[in-house]
């Protein structure tokens, strides 16, 4: 399995849904940086399961446990510092009931990745909870990206991301009422992130198969539940003309001879990036997150032992939509890819 991503921030996540942890080791955190545990921990939180009556009911409390890399600050301020080694985090499973998967061992979840994996591992991988391919693993992902988070910070770019469609709706209280019906129904459904950088300055990228664009889509379709990912004007823009869909320049006031430094746009339909470099405008994206697979409606199967068709009915603690938990590993997908694009034009790119 291919669990790192980045060349100068690099990180690895490890783990399992019901395993005894999840974890991550990230490598290329510049000695004397100081981590916020308080802010991490909040940033965790935000992706925790059981913090509201449409999530999952799994309690897990997601501390992370630093064993390498960090010094610890003997005053008590919560902030640590990283001393240039790989910094590894584990977070404990301790609510796993792995029980509710012991009659689907040999029958694959419609829309899980239980048959390719079957497939792919002739069987030996790790079902429990969805193993290696459950959205957890997007826990040590937001450890990584909030760390991330709190260095591009400091040097003044922000990441934020908000849901604009769950359930075909677009009104927050709609979206939210789409979540409970199909919770009432024991079905799910899906919706749109999108996710805005600010603060990157023009000529970050390495074109041409390590574009800003595609080191943000490589990272967050790592999320599982992922489907697809637009920049700016995305797949509307392919139904204007140029005139239409093309960003006019201006000059932003100011002297000197840098020019096309105080250029930027009108309008943002390029999302932020041209030629895979960001451009200094905002950049914009929106991921496709599909519904929840894992749902209490009967669905048809098929029982790999025998070839007999089954009717099932997945157990196991659920959400009826991953949108508003997948924020923040969103935002941490972006600012892990944003950051190590950063890095790699500070020292001279690939």
């Amino acid at each position: 399995m291919s669990n790192s991503i980045g060349t100068v921030f690099r990180y690895t996540v490890w783990g399992q849904s019901h395993s005894p942890a999840v974890g991550v080791t990230i490598e290329g955190i510049p000695a004397g940086t100081p981590i916020d545990l308080a802010r991490l921990q909040a940033f965790l939180d935000r992706r925790r399961p059981g913090r509201d009556p449409l999530s999952s009911p799994r309690r897990e409390e997601d501390v992370p446990e630093f064993v390498s890399g960090i010094t610890k600050d003997a005053g008590g301020s919560g902030t640590v510092t990283a001393c240039g080694a790989p910094v590894t985090a584990v977070i404990r499973n301790t609510d796993v009931r792995s029980s509710d998967y012991e009659e689907l061992r040999d029958i694959p979840r419609p829309g899980h990745a239980d048959l390719t994996a079957m497939i792919r591992y002739g069987g030996a991988g790790d079902r429990a909870g969805g193993g290696a391919f459950s959205g957890r693993m997007t826990a040590p992902l937001c450890v990584a990206g909030g760390i991330a988070l709190q260095i591009l910070e400091r040097q003044g770019v922000h990441i934020s991301a908000r849901p604009v469609r769950i359930g075909g709706e677009t009104d927050p209280e709609k979206m939210r009422g789409a979540v409970a019906a199909a919770a009432a129904e024991g079905d799910s459904v899906g919706g749109v992130i999108e996710c805005v950088v600010e603060g990157v300055p023009a000529g970050v990228g390495e074109p041409m198969f390590d574009g800003l664009e595609n080191r943000i889509a490589q990272a967050v379709f790592g999320i599982p539940a992922v489907k697809g990912i637009e920049f700016g004007s995305g797949f509307a823009g392919a139904d204007r003309k140029g005139s239409e869909n093309n960003d006019p320049f201006v000059l932003q006031p100011g002297t000197g001879a840098d020019i096309p430094g105080r250029i930027r746009t009108v309008s943002n339909n390029h999302g932020g990036a041209l030629g895979g470099l960001s451009s200094g405008m905002p950049i914009v994206f929106r991921a496709a997150v599909k519904p929840t697979p894992s749902i209490a409606k009967e669905q048809d199967s098929v029982d790999i032992r025998t070839g007999e068709a089954v009717r099932l009915r997945v157990k196991g603690r659920h959400d009826p939509c991953i949108v508003p938990r997948a924020l923040p590993a969103v935002e941490a997908a972006a600012a892990g890819a944003v950051y190590d694009l950063i890095r790699l034009r500070e020292t001279g790119g690939i």
